[in-house]
């Protein structure tokens, strides 16, 4: 009989376990195209990470204005600061009134409309006392056209057919130009610019477009940097699991963001994300961070509120990048009902009051960081799939951590909806999180959801 290749039947077998849903979605991880060699910062175990617009979080803008936020924050519980671009803005062929925060005029100083390097030290420092981290948001693909690097080393960039210095090939950033990552002295100087801000304080850094660049670059920086001190690194990316080898602890869950917008908007259903998960960990290994959020600066600017593209599923998705295997994120006004598409290039400031989803916020953060089976990677619980009679309504699952397990019911759709889920083994005497109230989960079971409803027991 003629053996079939080994490359075949792993195909096959793979497109099996997918059709099944929950064997992968699940315990069942053998199949692995990598591992993933990082060892991630013990601070970042359960972290939850907040995005800063330092431009539009106050009427000034400034850092020392931000600063004050600090406590709220902390309170709030969140753990990494995620600030977007602090550099000087390019002033030549600019966008809009102040620019694009990843226009960078130069990689070692700040934006002065923020303040000074030293307010951006004190803002480190005290998130460090606090009990913080601080990420900065690094642009290595391009640079704006009055950068020093394009006269003191103009060979470090692409050059159109007239030798001319030219925007990224397919876009329209005419604010920028690219850089030719094949120079070796471009990246001994981007070793030495990040090495700058990590001993300045910084903690890590979200990079923008990292395909653009060599993941080899990524991962002998994150060894020099570490020998600094332990780093955390995300990469804004997904489809090439390479940069998680080595380079990046995390990188964006695009795919599951579009999903539950399009699931909100009735253009899928709850069967599609149990697809999701099970294709999902049939690439990444367990100890993988992915990045789980309802919005972010690009999707707030370009694509619309959280309102406008999720409307009432909103505390059914929060609730599910809060428990899902991920590091969840909150965007600058997120917890405070942000209701309108922040201006990219103009002073928009943010109004800042507290809202229905601001304790709702806390409430999810206490859950993750209280139940050791919700946190990140492999310090939390794989995610087990509950399989109930209503697939295409109902996603639903569990995850487990020593003495500790969590069980999430979610109706992902629009219409009331009464279920039956299979406990299995996992039945018992649990508390519903968020009303306090014992409950019992046993054969037999049933419930019935308001739409978009959802529960989370804790045992």
């Amino acid at each position: 009989m003629e053996r079939i290749p080994v490359s075949i039947l792993i195909v096959i077998l793979l497109a099996a376990l997918v059709a099944g849903g929950c064997s992968l979605f699940g315990k069942k991880r053998e199949l692995k195209p990598f591992i993933s060699e990082i060892v991630h910062p013990e601070w970042s175990k359960n972290a939850v990470i907040y995005e800063v617009n330092i431009r539009q979080y106050s009427d000034s803008g400034t850092f020392k204005a931000f600063e004050k936020h600090l406590p709220r924050l902390k309170d709030l519980g969140i753990d990494i600061l995620w600030f977007m671009p602090v550099n000087p803005i390019g002033v030549p062929n600019r966008k809009g009134e102040l620019g694009s925060y990843y226009s960078v005029a130069d990689y070692l100083a700040v934006n002065p409309e923020f303040g000074t390097i030293g307010d951006f030290k004190r803002i480190i420092d005290k998130a460090h006392d606090l009990g913080m981290h601080i990420i900065l948001d690094w642009v290595p693909n391009h640079t704006s056209w009055d950068n020093p690097l394009t006269v003191k080393y103009p060979e470090w960039y692409v050059k159109d057919s007239t030798g001319k210095f030219t925007p990224p090939i397919g876009t329209d950033w005419t604010d920028v130009i690219q850089l030719d990552w094949s120079q070796a002295g471009l990246q001994d100087f981007m070793i030495d610019a990040l090495k700058f801000w990590v001993n300045l304080g910084v903690d890590g850094f979200r990079v923008d477009h990292p395909h653009n660049t060599p993941k080899e670059f990524w991962e002998r920086a994150r060894v020099e940097l570490d020998k600094i001190k332990p780093v955390f690194m995300l990469a804004e990316y997904e489809g090439d699991t390479g940069f998680t080898e080595k380079g990046f602890d995390m990188d964006y869950a695009w795919e599951m963001h579009h999903l539950m917008n399009n699931i909100a908007q009735g253009k899928d259903n709850a069967n599609a994300m149990l697809k999701y998960f099970s294709r999902e960990w049939a690439v990444y290994p367990e100890n993988a961070y992915r990045l789980m959020f309802l919005t972010n600066h690009d999707e707030n600017s370009w694509a619309g509120t959280i309102d406008s593209l999720m409307g009432n599923s909103q505390r059914a998705f929060a609730t599910l990048i809060f428990t899902a295997h991920g590091m969840p994120l909150i965007y600058s006004g997120q917890e405070a009902c942000l209701d309108k598409k922040l201006k990219f290039f103009f002073r928009d400031p943010i109004e800042w009051d507290t809202c229905s989803m601001t304790g709702f916020y806390s409430d999810l953060i206490k859950l993750k960081k209280e139940n050791p089976a919700l946190w990140n990677g492999d310090f939390g619980g794989n995610m087990i799939n509950i399989r109930t009679n209503k697939a295409s309504k109902i996603f639903s699952f569990y995850r487990e951590k020593g003495e500790n397990r969590v069980v999430v019911f979610l109706n992902l759709s629009k219409k009331p909806v009464s279920f039956n889920p299979v406990l299995q083994d996992i039945d018992g005497d649990y508390t519903d999180y968020f009303t306090g109230r014992k409950a019992e989960l046993r054969k037999g079971v049933s419930f019935t959801f308001d739409p978009w409803g959802f529960k989370v027991f804790i045992k």
